[in-house]
C-alpha cells in the first residue's frame, strides 16, 4: 500500500536513490527497476584460492511499483497501470507497515498489516478473476477445435476459479507437473510467489514486534516466509561503507543487513541456486533452479554451451575450498567428469566442455 516504506527500501536495495521516497501516496509513478546482488561469501574464498581478477555475483532483479489501495482492480489510485506492472515479475514481495508514526498517513487511517495484505491480495485477485473471464471465451473455441493445450487451460481455470472464488489465491491450487506450464502461460497475479516484508521502526529491527509476529504467523499457515526490516535503517546502511556497516549494525543489535536476507529469501523463493566458474580472470556466479541438468546450467552461460555440451567439470565447493583449489580436488579425485543427465548441486565449481 502507499507510505509503507516501499521506495525507501527500494533506495537502500539498489544503493541508489533513484526511486523517489516521499510522504505522500503514489510519489513512484513509473516503476522504478533495479538489479541486486546476491551476498554469497563463497565467491571471496573461491576467488581468493583462484587469485581471481574480479568477482562477478549473480543478481535479482527488482522492481519498485506506486502502492496499491482498495479498488485498485477496478482503476482506484493508478490502478491497472500497476497491476500490468506486477504481471511482468516472478514473485511478489508484500511491503507491509508495521510501524507507527503520525507524521507518515496511512491511507486506512489505522496500522494494521494482516488487514493491508488482505486488501492487496483481494485487489489482485479481483484481477485476476476478471483476467480469466476475458480468456475463458477464446480458450473454449479453441478447445472445441481440438487443442489440447487450451482443454488444458480449462481444466485449470475451472479450480482456480474455485480457489478464488472461496477467497484463496491461485498459488493456492495442487498442480502435477503436467500443469505447470499452461497454469504459468495464464500470468496470474496471485498464481506467483510472495513473501511478506514487515517493515518495522528502529527499535523493533532485532526483535519485530506483536504486528510481525501476527504476519509471521500469517506467512507460515501459507507455506511462505516473512522477513523483518526497517526501511529506515537498511538506507542508512546503505549509504556506509562495508567497514561501517558491521560496526552500525552490530550497535543496533543486528548481525546482517536486513537487506541481505531478503535478496537470500527471493532466491529461496524462486527456488533458484548458485554455481560457480572461476579462473585467474574471475570468479563469477550464475543463478540456476534447483534440479536443473549441467546443459541447462551450461545454457546459462551462453546457448551455445548448452547445445554442444560434452561434460561438466565439477567440483563441490567444500572440496575445493578444503583441498586449496582445482590441481589438489583433481589429485584426490574430487574432480568430476560429469555428463548431461548430471543434477546441478549449490555452490558447484564448474568447468564446461562443448562443441559447436
Amino acid at each position: 500500500m502507499p507510505n509503507v516504506g516501499k521506495s525507501t527500501l527500494f533506495n537502500a536495495l539498489t544503493a541508489t536513490q533513484a526511486a523517489q521516497a516521499a510522504n505522500f501516496p503514489f510519489c513512484t509513478i513509473e516503476p522504478n527497476v533495479g538489479r541486486v546482488a546476491v551476498p554469497d561469501e563463497r565467491m571471496d574464498k573461491i576467488a581468493a584460492i583462484m587469485q581471481s581478477e574480479k568477482i562477478i555475483p549473480t543478481q535479482l532483479e527488482f522492481v519498485d511499483i506506486a502502492g496499491l489501495v482498495r479498488g485498485a482492480s477496478k482503476g482506484e489510485g493508478l490502478g491497472n497501470q500497476f497491476l500490468a506492472n506486477i504481471r511482468e515479475c516472478d514473485a511478489i514481495f508484500y511491503v507491509l507497515r508495521c510501524f507507527e508514526n503520525g507524521d507518515i498517513t496511512h491511507v486506512e487511517g489505522t496500522i494494521d498489516p494482516l488487514r493491508d495484505a488482505d486488501i492487496i491480495e483481494m485487489e489482485l485477485m479481483l484481477a485476476d478473476m476478471e483476467s480469466l473471464d476475458k480468456r475463458i471465451n477464446a480458450l473454449e473455441k479453441k478447445a472445441k477445435g481440438g487443442d489440447a493445450e487450451a482443454k488444458a487451460q480449462i481444466e485449470i481455470i475451472a479450480e482456480v476459479k474455485k480457489a478464488l472464488d472461496a477467497g484463496r489465491p491461485a498459488r493456492s491450487v495442487k498442480l502435477n507437473d503436467d500443469q505447470k506450464t499452461p497454469f504459468a502461460r495464464l500470468q496470474l497475479l496471485t498464481g506467483k510467489p510472495a513473501l511478506y516484508i514487515c517493515n518495522v521502526s528502529e527499535a523493533d529491527a532485532a526483535t519485530g514486534n506483536d504486528w510481525t509476529k501476527q504476519v509471521e504467523a500469517k506467512a507460515k499457515s501459507e507455506g511462505t516466509q516473512s522477513v523483518i526490516i526497517s526501511a529506515a535503517i537498511e538506507s542508512e546502511v546503505a549509504q556506509l561503507s562495508a567497514e561501517d556497516q558491521a560496526g552500525f549494525l552490530a550497535d543496533l543489535g543486528l548481525t546482517e543487513a536486513g537487506l541481505n536476507k531478503i535478496i537470500r529469501a527471493g532466491y529461496e523463493l524462486l527456488g533458484l541456486m548458485t554455481y560457480f566458474t572461476a579462473g585467474p580472470k574471475e570468479t563469477r556466479a550464475w543463478t540456476v533452479r534447483k534440479g536443473a541438468k549441467a546443459p541447462e546450467a551450461a545454457g546459462v552461460i551462453h546457448g551455445d554451451f548448452e547445445r554442444g555440451f560434452i561434460k561438466a567439470e565439477t567440483i563441490a565447493y567444500i572440496d575445493f575450498v578444503t583441498l586449496g583449489g582445482e590441481a589438489k580436488a583433481r589429485e584426490m579425485g574430487k574432480l568430476r567428469q560429469e555428463g548431461k543427465e548430471y543434477i546441478v548441486q549449490d555452490g558447484d565449481v564448474m568447468h564446461f566442455k562443448f562443441n559447436v
